[in-house]
């Protein structure tokens, strides 16, 4: 078949050639498509994830508890009055009358209620330097941190007033103040950074803007779209505001490397000499057809998160989902109509030193890579001992990940020292350990008020203190009603989760059963931040096996199907698992062992969050497979066209090589952007992300596939016979094979289907 002929079959061809020729239509579509579902989104509106689903167990019982009583627990505030040399005592008249100027002052702005003076709550230090002022802010607690300024303005009145004392307020509402105000202002800078820079080097890579725009408005009306379906879906899965960030996170980044893929290889196939219509029918069988096996294993993967029974977790995987399938869909339909409506124009606003350099490249070269051509020689002369270097600098990397250590951070672990609240909180903890955070005893029973529940209560808050599991002081709050007694108990520890962890697991097996375990019909969940971490870990921990098996199981049968071979698809499985070791290495040894956390500005948090191991193997097994599945159908048509292995795999590793690193370099620096917000949950997130691509982008993809592939030869392309009823899912382009060289042979002697 002459230029114009080539044959080609799949989805992705039958999606790109009709588009080609409807190509208005194909806009049209995508256009309405976005409009509508961005309306309907609006329309919907969002519904987001309650607190009693968040988790199950003690957190989910004692949460569901308060919800069905129809009690609104109001934000509690504390203002701390403390004596910042060893004079000052809070007995002292100078002292009282800070207190009464505190109280005075937050009673006048009208926001709060149930103003509590340490003298009459007994919230004094033992060393008697320190007080806490007590009150609530009226109104719904989940917006208190928009009405809390007045309140912050009338304390810091105070503390002008009484300069030789230090008077600060922190609470639930102006933690959560705080909270959404570095996390507005992180993704605000993440966003606004993270499209110029991936723009900035695609101009690198193409030349040429609006080759370079392409990519980036095709990731940004995806992720548009996917906006406006969370809204619907949400009445579904409720969905979160971490589930919309990382929608972003990965819309951009699958978005972009999809259509570089698609765009590359159009560009490719027209400098070998192909018309425009075959080369964009060929980037429509080959690239193509990669973006739809990468981007059902990503959907594959991020479906492992909905097994998890995390709430947050389940939001954020569907909304993954559903932003690589809406960016799938555009690079195989949209992304084609437009090539062919721009043609020659896509090469339009070019930058006239970059395509110098590039067709400078181009020439020496013939668009392949030098560098990697010298790294492969090296590696399939020794491919034994490459497979042994790079296996053992992985697992070296990897063996720091045997000791981590998960927790929800506290507010000084989030933060560090960068805002002044961290250091309030640092100095309640000091001098009432645990008052920040207490635990929450969440009592139901039949009649609150029964004499056998009152005592129970009363012999709780003693042992609460006898126990040493609470220096004090309990505070009871009755809500006769409902029947319901909600005891907060401050623990010793404080904010040091491994010792408030102890604490809490001698109120739950020791002092609850002794106590209010007594009473029949009685029911005590134990509730708070700290019970909130273990069990959010308990839980974790039990869908780690489910997810794990789901995602490897799902991702093994899709690349069988796609690649017809059962060596390609486990050695994708353990190379993956190997980058993902990797990153996990990285992440406890910056960020729990402080190995160069200074770099990242990252000192004392000493552990991961919670929710980040698992969601980094999802994400980052399902990522892994854009190169793993580029790379490997890049080798296996050159395979098909007559190759040996070997020149199959040297032919595929030069000729994917630019392309890969211009999409590992998008990945690298659009993550790492993540990596310097202030947050260190955003920062592990980040440099956990970057470290696993550039990894799997350089020593797997690089190294590691060439040299593993090198040395099962002709093995590479096994598949048993019993297999071959299987469906076949390859759909590649059928080019023409040179009458010079035979036809691809298995092991068994029989031509390699296409």
């Amino acid at each position: 078949m002459g230029n114009g002929q080539a044959r080609v079959r799949g989805i992705a061809a039958r999606a790109g050639g009709w588009s080609a020729r409807h190509r208005w239509a194909a806009v049209g579509i995508w256009v309405l498509f976005v409009v509508l579902a961005t309306g309907l989104g609006s329309v919907a509106g969002r519904v987001d994830v309650k607190d009693s689903d968040q988790l199950r167990g003690e957190t989910h019982t004692a949460t569901k508890i308060i919800e069905d009583a129809g009690i609104e627990e109001p934000a509690g505030e504390t203002v701390l009055v403390q004596a910042e040399g060893d004079g000052v005592k809070a007995t002292d008249a100078g002292f009282r009358a800070a207190v009464e100027a505190v109280v005075k002052a937050v009673e006048g702005t009208g926001e709060v209620t149930d103003v509590t003076s340490p003298y009459d709550s007994g919230t004094v230090s033992e060393d008697r330097r320190s007080a806490l002022v007590q009150f609530d802010m009226r109104g719904d607690s989940d917006t208190a941190g928009e009405r809390v300024r007045p309140v912050l303005d009338a304390v810091a009145g105070v503390q002008k007033e009484h300069g030789a004392l230090r008077i600060e307020e922190i609470g639930a509402a102006s933690m959560n103040k705080t909270f959404d105000d570095a996390f507005g202002d992180d993704f605000q800078k993440a966003e606004l950074s993270a499209v110029p820079v991936a723009l900035g080097i695609l101009l690198i890579a193409f030349g040429a803007l609006v080759a370079a725009l392409l990519p980036v408005a095709l990731a940004i009306t995806a992720i548009v779209a996917t906006m406006g379906l969370m809204g619907v879906v949400s009445h579904v899965q409720p969905m979160s505001d971490t589930a919309n960030s990382v929608m972003l996170l990965v819309g951009l980044a699958v978005g972009v490397d999809y259509c570089l893929f698609y765009l590359r290889r159009e560009r490719e196939e027209r400098a070998a000499g192909r018309d425009a219509a075959t080369a964009l029918r060929i980037a429509a069988a080959t690239s193509g057809r990669a973006i739809v096996v990468s981007g059902v294993t990503v959907c594959v993967a991020m479906a492992g998160m909905l097994f998890t029974g995390i709430s947050d977790f389940e939001a954020m995987g569907l909304a993954s989902l559903m932003v690589v399938a809406v960016a799938m869909a555009g690079s195989v339909t949209v992304l084609p109509a437009l090539l062919s409506l721009l043609g020659e124009r896509v090469e339009k606003g070019r930058i006239p030193f970059v395509r110098r350099a590039m067709e400078r490249r181009a020439a020496r070269t013939g668009g392949e890579s030098r560098f990697w051509r010298a790294v492969l020689r090296r590696v399939l002369a020794k491919p034994l001992v490459s497979v042994a270097v790079a296996t053992g600098a992985l697992l070296a990397v990897a063996a720091p990940a045997v000791g981590m250590k998960t927790q929800n951070l506290t507010l000084d672990q989030e933060f560090g020292d960068s805002l002044p609240i961290v250091q309030t909180y640092k100095r309640v903890n000091a001098a009432f350990p645990g008052g920040s955070e207490p635990a929450e005893v969440v009592v139901r029973a039949k009649d609150i008020n029964a004499p056998e529940v009152k005592s129970a209560l009363a012999d709780f808050r003693a042992r609460a203190v006898t126990s040493g599991a609470s220096r004090g002081p309990v505070d009871i709050r009755l809500h006769d009603a409902q029947n319901v007694a909600l005891v907060y108990v401050p623990l010793v520890g404080g904010s040091d989760l491994d010792a408030a962890g102890a604490s809490l697991k001698k109120l739950r097996d020791e002092v609850r059963p002794a106590t209010l375990g007594r009473v029949e019909g009685v029911r005590a969940p134990i509730t708070g931040q700290v019970a909130g971490s273990l069990d959010f870990n308990a839980q974790l921990a039990g869908a780690v096996v489910p997810v794990f098996m789901f995602v490897v199981v799902f991702a093994f049968a899709l690349m069988l199907l796609s690649f017809r071979s059962l060596t390609v698809a486990a050695t994708s499985i353990v190379l993956n698992l190997l980058s993902v070791g990797a990153a996990y290495g990285i992440l406890v040894a910056v960020f729990q062992h402080g190995w160069g956390a200074s770099l990242v500005g990252a000192e004392g948090v000493g552990a991961i969050i919670s929710w980040l191991p698992l969601f980094l193997f999802v994400i980052l097994f399902g990522l892994s497979m854009d190169y793993h599945v580029f790379v490997v159908s890049r080798i296996r048509e050159a395979r098909l066209r007559g190759r040996s292995t070997r020149d199959a795999i040297e032919h595929g590793v030069v000729t994917t090589a630019g392309v890969v690193t211009s999409a590992a370099v998008i990945m690298v620096a659009v993550f790492a952007i993540f990596g310097t917000l202030s947050m260190q949950s955003m920062k592990q997130m980040g440099v956990g992300l970057a470290a696993a691509v550039l990894i799997d982008a350089t020593v797997i993809r690089g190294v590691l596939l060439p040299a593993v592939m090198a040395l099962l030869g002709e093995r590479n392309w096994y598949f048993p016979t019993w297999l071959r009823r299987l469906p076949d899912l390859t759909h590649d382009e059928e080019p023409p094979r040179p009458p010079a060289r035979p036809a691809a042979r298995d092991d068994e002697g029989e031509p390699l289907r296409v």
